[in-house]
């Protein structure tokens, strides 16, 4: 069971407060990000707002003040003098706008993924349709394991990040039907060649390890896939790829409340 330290909705057109309610299944987008520290930091801050306030407009919902919105309900509702690793999650659709706060879990070493066949509506979105995910993810301890993604038995991604699959030194990622989340985008920029192909279940005892990545997992490694008997063989590149999200996490901006 998840506990939220916070949880509060406004009315998109006024900011008035409202019952609180997650959104999910709605037509609407939501982002997630890695609040941390003291004073608080949140990682890609700018890339996370960006997206969301495009993405939402291709939804068709729009304010002129939206993003200034959005801010405003964070200002209101962080501390600025609280020691913060937490996940802030704001959704919004066509009335409401959401902000949770939940604890960020820390990933296991011996992290295990489950195969589930299910594909997201529209995957290029981070949209709100997750219902059939958490229905998953709740019953699943989020440190030790995630659910994979699978359709026309293929892998697309996780019930919560982005996946790298390594393989003879090179990186290799899903054609499509997945969403680039920040922490992939920054790592494209990062990695010199990301390769895409179709991830077939049938090759994936082929792959040395496959990785995830997210504003919740940070960078894990995934240990065993049980269903089919995969278990890593190394763990050079999420070591590699470590260094570098260390890095962007000790230059990361002191968040500036307004």
């Amino acid at each position: 069971m998840v506990t939220y330290l916070l949880k509060k909705s406004y009315q998109l057109k006024d900011l008035k407060q409202v019952e609180f309610s997650d959104l999910w299944g709605d037509h609407g987008i939501f982002t997630t990000m890695w609040i941390f520290g003291k004073p608080a930091k949140i990682l890609f801050f700018e890339n996370h707002l960006k997206n969301l306030i495009s993405s939402l407009k291709k939804y068709q919902i729009k304010k002129k003040s939206l993003k200034s919105d959005i801010l405003k309900i964070i200002n209101k509702n962080l501390i600025e003098k609280k020691k913060y690793n937490h996940l802030l999650r704001i959704a919004v659709n066509k009335k409401i706008i959401s902000i949770s706060l939940r604890k960020r879990v820390k990933p296991k070493s011996n992290f295990n993924l489950k195969l589930v066949k299910l594909k997201r509506e529209k995957p290029e979105f981070k949209n709100l349709k997750y219902k059939k995910i958490i229905s998953y993810l709740s019953k699943i301890d989020n440190s030790r394991s995630d659910i994979a993604l699978v359709s026309n038995k293929k892998i697309l991604e996780t019930g919560t990040s982005n996946l790298l699959f390594v393989k003879d030194q090179k990186f290799f990622t899903p054609k499509k039907d997945f969403y680039e989340g920040n922490t992939y985008k920054f790592f494209k920029r990062k990695i010199k060649k990301i390769i895409k192909k179709d991830i077939l279940i049938k090759e994936i005892k082929n792959y040395d390890e496959i990785l995830l990545v997210g504003s919740g997992k940070g960078v894990t490694s995934v240990r065993t896939i049980d269903e089919i008997k995969w278990k890593r063989k190394n763990l050079e590149k999420f070591k590699f790829l470590s260094k570098h999200y260390d890095l962007v996490i000790n230059k990361c901006n002191t968040y500036r409340f307004n």
